[in-house]
């Protein structure tokens, strides 16, 4: 804070010009874009957790609070005094203080609020970070709202975070001043290879049915097709598709279940979800699958590797047991014959 103090008031020379140094100016800000469901705002609130576990820092000499991260969202308008009054009212929430009270009692405009928030953001916040900043491309209000963040980058010095999905990175990308602040992170959906064949795996180790059923390549190939690769598709795919089972008491997570989740659950989706990927040549049209034969050797070795350590697991069991090994490879063989 001290720092930041010092810099802004040494910033400018004897001709007047502004010499910014440090975090002075935003060099630090940056943006994280990601489709929507790949898990953006679940792996900032997993690193927030992990850096600051929901702590304040207090400090002695000055006697100051200091919180290192404070999340906002983006309004739907993209309305100015609206995202000053949330910072406000979060740092009130973590601070016990009274900013927010004060500057409604105060009527206060926007040039108001924005010399207010930056002093607020100097003296008590490290990182801001702004979700879900998609709304400044369909808004009016964009550009200003915008503009608003680039002003208090430069009074307060802080960091700022922003996170959105592609279509605001067409947005950053008209003006340099916009695009300098929004390097970062791109969160893609996930490519079809061994780590997509471990997800899947972890999810059904999740398997509430009372007849369990081994994962195999047609349902990953399946799921990845039905998910575009986008995790959390994937996890409501299997945890609808349970749901159905239990209802019906079919009990079984097979493909036919999967099929019914999809088709009852996901309607909304299949717009957005392209299971095969279409390849125009010429005057024809031609099906192609959404997997590379690099990307199927890869998991395949994984299955081999997966279904081997079963295999040995069933052989030591039944060696334990004292059981014939036929019994316990029965259900396993018939879920993969089905698929």
């Amino acid at each position: 804070m001290n720092s930041n103090k010092r810099n802004m008031n040494e910033a400018t020379n004897s001709r007047g010009n502004q010499e910014y140094s440090g975090i002075i100016g935003g060099s630090d800000s940056f943006t994280i874009i990601g489709t929507s469901g790949i898990g953006k705002s679940s792996a900032i609130s997993r690193a927030l957790n992990l850096i600051m576990a929901n702590q304040i820092i207090y400090l002695e000499e000055p006697y100051v609070k200091i919180i290192p991260c404070i999340t906002v969202q983006c309004p739907y308008d993209s309305s100015v005094k609206g995202m000053l009054l949330e910072i406000l009212r979060k740092v009130d929430g973590e601070l016990e203080t009274t900013y927010y009270k004060n500057a409604l009692r105060a009527r206060a405009t926007i040039d108001m609020l924005i010399g207010s928030v930056s002093q607020v953001c100097l003296n008590h916040v490290g990182l801001l970070i702004i979700d879900e900043i998609q709304n400044v491309v369909n808004s009016k209000n964009g550009k200003s709202l915008i503009g608003s963040l680039t002003q208090l980058i430069n009074n307060s010095g802080i960091s700022i975070g922003m996170i959105g999905t592609p279509e605001s990175e067409i947005f950053f990308g008209q003006a340099m001043q916009l695009a300098r602040r929004s390097l970062g992170l791109k969160y893609t959906a996930l490519p079809y290879d061994a780590y997509f064949y471990k997800v899947c795996d972890t999810l059904f180790r999740y398997q509430y049915v009372k007849h369990h059923t081994e994962l195999t390549d047609g349902i990953v190939r399946w799921l990845y097709e039905h998910s575009a690769g986008i995790i959390s598709i994937a996890v409501s795919l299997v945890h609808d598709a349970q749901e159905i089972a239990i209802l019906n008491q079919k009990e079984s997570l097979d493909m036919s279940v999967l099929q019914e989740a999809y088709e009852q659950r996901m309607g909304m989706l299949h717009d957005y979800i392209q299971p095969t990927v279409q390849c125009s040549r010429g005057r024809k049209t031609k099906k192609k699958s959404c997997v590379s034969k690099q990307e199927e050797k890869a998991v395949s070795k994984t299955t081999e590797e997966i279904q081997e350590n079963l295999i040995q697991t069933l052989v030591k069991q039944a060696k334990k047991e004292k059981t014939d090994i036929v019994e316990l490879l029965k259900e396993y063989v018939q879920v993969e014959v089905i698929v």
